[in-house]
């Protein structure tokens, strides 16, 4: 363990001290891509990659990437949230916390997705929430709420060639218990040229130029809890969305979204954290590797900003136990839901779903707990070691990593705003502030 673990360590002085260096500006600048590769692990910072790091027990397919730091904040709070982060990171501008795709004077942005499909290019948009949550929306739509979800489908529809994720729910009429007051967007999407999915079968099997999918009401299942629906995996979602928009002659421009990592963040679920970001690195992976093969493809991975203030390591002890998380098999919501009314089996679903015999003193925890949900995670997060700070949002700066032509731009700490004009700058397309 400890030769492993200094393996781990001396890679990542080595990725560290490679990203100090400046770039070579004059190359940087004269690379040109045809297609991007936009990715965003939601909710991810450095304290998620080193977990991981010890999770997976090895570097992660991100880690030689890593080209700079980028600064997060929004217009009106040091403590940014999705949708500025997004808005900050599609359209070049800063905005308040929960606008999409404007300034706070409620101006309308073109966002990097839009600029791109202006230039002829295809576009698409692959998330593991609602398609139509806050950073899929920042890229495709302009609304003075996220909340306005079934203002943002529409939009969408409008925007993007392949839109994968969940929020089915803000794409029907009331009528079939969706958000909709009476559109069916579904209906409408089919009569514009879309293929529509609804499960992993249907996804793995679809063929054409345009490409919806929907695979559950609200948002999809954590990577943990997977086995139990029929939904693709982001991997699946995000190999589907590039052999659709690569038939574009001209190019595309994709936005793929880990969004489940933030959602764990939320609940300090450690487990679901970093099963879900090794869903996310095995994205990352097959779109580095058709990058390669290409030649012609950006792809950029980047945080939006840090979720729950994780720490490697916690409660008074100088270790880290992340194989712990190996043994977990399920997400805290759904152990809770396991619980029966009495919260009488509690050491039965820890020792089923998360390998935990549980002291009398933890069984107690949860047993009283308002929420079983946080108990069952704090229990969990104990045992590996791995503690929080909050429940929400943190203001640390987060990584970038970049692979392809002009990757050497991204080098650097960067403010969030940077990056779509750096992005713009190697598809060589008109984005000026």
């Amino acid at each position: 363990m400890k030769r492993k673990l200094a393996a781990i360590v001396l890679g990542t002085v080595l990725v560290f001290f490679q990203f100090g260096f400046p770039a070579n500006s004059a190359a940087a600048s004269a690379a040109k891509a045809k297609n991007v590769i936009f990715m965003v692990p939601d909710g991810f910072s450095p304290a998620y990659a080193a977990s991981y790091r010890l999770y997976k027990g090895d570097l992660s397919v991100m880690d030689p990437l890593l080209v700079g730091m980028v600064r997060t904040y929004s217009a009106n709070s040091a403590l940014t949230d999705s949708a500025a982060a997004a808005t900050a990171m599609a359209t070049g501008y800063k905005t308040n916390n929960g606008m999409i795709g404007t300034t706070p004077d409620g101006t309308p942005r073109r966002t990097l997705l839009e600029a791109a499909r202006e230039q002829g290019k295809s576009t698409g948009l692959v998330a593991t929430a609602n398609i139509t949550d806050a950073t899929p929306a920042a890229f495709s739509s302009h609304i003075a709420s996220r909340d306005e979800e079934s203002e943002i489908a529409p939009q969408q529809l409008a925007n993007a060639d392949v839109l994968l994720g969940g929020g089915k729910a803000f794409f029907l009429p009331e009528s079939m218990g969706g958000k909709q007051k009476s559109r069916n967007l579904l209906e409408e999407a089919r009569r514009s040229g879309y293929t529509i999915v609804e499960d992993r079968t249907q996804l793995q099997a679809a063929k054409g130029s345009k490409l919806l999918g929907l695979f559950a009401g609200g948002d999809m299942a954590p990577e943990l809890d997977r086995k139990h629906t029929n939904e693709p995996s982001l991997k699946e979602m995000t190999g589907k969305a590039i052999d659709v928009l690569r038939q574009n002659k001209a190019g595309f421009f994709l936005l793929v979204e880990g969004s489940q990592i933030d959602s764990a963040g939320h609940y300090n679920d450690a487990a679901w954290a970093m099963k879900d970001t090794q869903a996310f690195e095995e994205a990352v992976a097959l779109a580095v590797d058709f990058a390669k093969k290409d030649g012609n493809t950006l792809v950029v991975i980047v945080g939006d900003h840090d979720t729950g203030g994780m720490s490697v390591g916690g409660y008074g002890q100088t270790d880290a136990k992340l194989e712990v998380l190996h043994h977990v098999k399920a997400s805290g919501l759904y152990m809770a839901d396991k619980l029966k009314a009495d919260r009488s089996n509690i050491t039965e679903v820890l020792t089923t779903y998360a390998g935990i015999d549980p002291t009398a003193a933890e069984a107690a925890n949860i047993k009283n707990a308002k929420d079983a949900v946080h108990a069952i995670n704090a229990v969990i997060s104990e045992h590996a070691l791995i503690a929080w700070t909050t429940y929400l949002h943190t203001g640390v700066d987060v990584q970038i990593y970049a692979f392809g032509p002009g990757a050497d731009l991204f080098r650097g700490l960067h403010d969030n705003t940077d990056l779509p004009h750096l992005v713009a700058q190697v598809l060589h397309i008109d984005f000026k502030r």
